[in-house]
């Protein structure tokens, strides 16, 4: 009863007859602001008419076209660098670490040999080093002999150390600087020393002026093991923000002994836009890093996963975590990494790998020169002055500038190629190029594929074929009554 109540009141109030129907579709198409169509109804000359059906039709195809290609042009998400380069009075100076290249004094303990092969092994972490099996045996060796034996404070005693007799002079921009300026980490390098650590207010006003120093890299006291690999011999240094921790593989710089390197550096900033566009997630922070990067994300996932495994820490790992030892280190510590690496545990570079790249980042690219360090008449008052043989400073002595190029940074912003308000703008543009239609225009086209698929649905339902019955003949002789009352109605 009720699904014929709704039959009834459907066909005797919502549903058109034909002539009203199609006078509704004239009226549309005679005052649509679609520019062409009330031409195609308007006119009564069958050419005419297929001329602006021709032409109509064409310029709808064309705008598809268009749009499509825009919106597929969009969802690839490209994107634009600038470059902006900026002259200021005052710029911030970077941190810088420095390193010797002899990492342990060879008076220390009297087989250096392990103590280079443990040193590898722990480094390591940091840098992926091929460990030998034929080693094997002599580590054992050591190890039952020297259980309470500590890399770490081995390392730290007996390596290289920054003090008055190694770091013979150091002036940052017309001020002197002590060892005391200098803060102490571990690098694959053994005991680095870093310059300006955390410390943002450190600036220079002047190009060609900076940090200025005079190292002893004291060969005969610090020597490597050239069967290890371990040859040069004078001071490696990289240049890097205040907040991060030093990176040296493939980023440092080489100053051999007996000359005079000049590094003029640059300040390049660069922005980088999150994921579609870009790469990066900004909501990615760090726990033991100040500043995201993907060096610090990439030592503290493996930190994660080493004391999860092993359950102890890596000292050249942050964290709060149980120092390994070292038959820890070589038992788990370094297998672990290999799994790490080989599994692909702790990745970086994508949106979707564990160290996404980071959304800002400044990077001081150097450009380094060398000379020999002092001539023949200078090696003269430098040997009175440092009270130190000329044959000792050619061996030995290593004189480093740090300045900048000019006063000027640079800002590399990765932008949206297309934002939202310009795909409109386009696609709207293309609209009233080829069609004369506006936003209005659309709403027009809505409301009239809205009024008539209610039509359609109006239809369909008064033609929809009538419930069998099963019912008593009473039942039925009710239901024929309501048929009779539907038909008058």
């Amino acid at each position: 009863g009720i699904l014929e109540k709704v039959r009834c009141y459907l066909a005797k109030k919502l549903l058109l007859h034909v002539e009203d129907r199609r006078k509704y579709h004239q009226e549309f198409a005679s005052s649509t602001s679609f520019h062409g169509v009330h031409n195609i109804v308007r006119t009564r000359s069958k050419a005419r008419r297929a001329l602006w059906l021709l032409v109509v039709t064409g310029c709808l195809a064309v705008v598809i076209w268009q749009i499509c290609s825009r919106f597929i042009y969009y969802f690839s998400w490209p994107t634009t660098t600038t470059v902006v380069v900026q002259y200021v009075e005052h710029i911030k100076f970077p941190a810088v670490t420095f390193c010797n290249l002899n990492r342990f004094q060879a008076h220390a303990v009297d087989n250096l040999k392990i103590v280079y092969i443990i040193w590898s092994i722990v480094s390591g972490v940091l840098k992926k080093i091929g460990k030998e099996d034929k080693i094997s045996q002599q580590l054992n060796y050591f190890l039952t002999r020297n259980q309470n034996f500590s890399i770490k404070e081995f390392t730290r005693k007996n390596g290289f150390y920054l003090n008055s007799s190694t770091l013979l002079e150091c002036e940052f921009f017309g001020k002197p600087c002590y060892p005391q300026d200098f803060e102490h980490v571990f690098t694959e390098y053994g005991n680095c020393f870093t310059f300006n650590h955390n410390i943002s207010s450190r600036r220079v006003s002047l190009s060609g002026r900076g940090l200025h120093l005079l190292f002893d890299v004291q060969q005969e006291q610090f020597t490597d093991e050239p069967a290890l690999g371990y040859t040069d011999a004078g001071i490696t240094f990289v240049i890097h923000s205040p907040e991060e921790f030093p990176r040296f593989d493939g980023l440092g710089l080489l100053a051999p002994v007996g000359t005079h390197a000049q590094a003029a550096i640059r300040q390049i900033k660069s922005i980088i836009q999150e994921y579609p566009w870009g790469q990066c997630k900004p909501d990615i922070q760090l726990r033991y890093h100040k500043v995201y990067s993907t060096n610090g994300c990439l030592r503290e996932c493996k930190a994660r996963y080493i004391q999860d495994w092993c359950g102890c820490l890596p000292f050249v790992l942050p964290g709060n975590g149980i120092e390994c030892d070292l038959l820890k280190f070589y038992n788990c510590v370094y297998p672990a990494i290999y799994d790490i690496e080989l599994k692909g545990l702790c990745t970086l570079g994508t949106h979707n790998s564990t160290c996404p790249a980071p959304c800002e980042e400044t990077h001081y690219p150097a450009t380094v020169t060398y000379s020999s360090f002092g001539g023949e008449k200078a090696m003269e008052c430098f040997s009175t002055h440092l009270n130190k043989s000329p044959a000792y400073i050619r061996q030995n002595l290593v004189h480093i500038d740090i300045s900048y190029h000019d006063m000027s940074y640079r800002i590399m912003q990765q932008q949206k190629a297309l934002t939202i308000s310009e795909l409109l703008a386009d696609v709207g543009g293309q609209l009233g190029l080829f069609c004369g239609a506006s936003m209005i225009t659309i709403i027009e086209l809505l409301e009239y594929v809205f009024t008539n698929f209610c039509w359609m649905c109006i239809f369909l339902l008064l033609k929809a074929p009538e419930m069998p019955q099963w019912n008593n003949p009473s039942q039925s002789q009710a239901t024929h009554k309501e048929k009779k009352g539907i038909q008058e109605c």
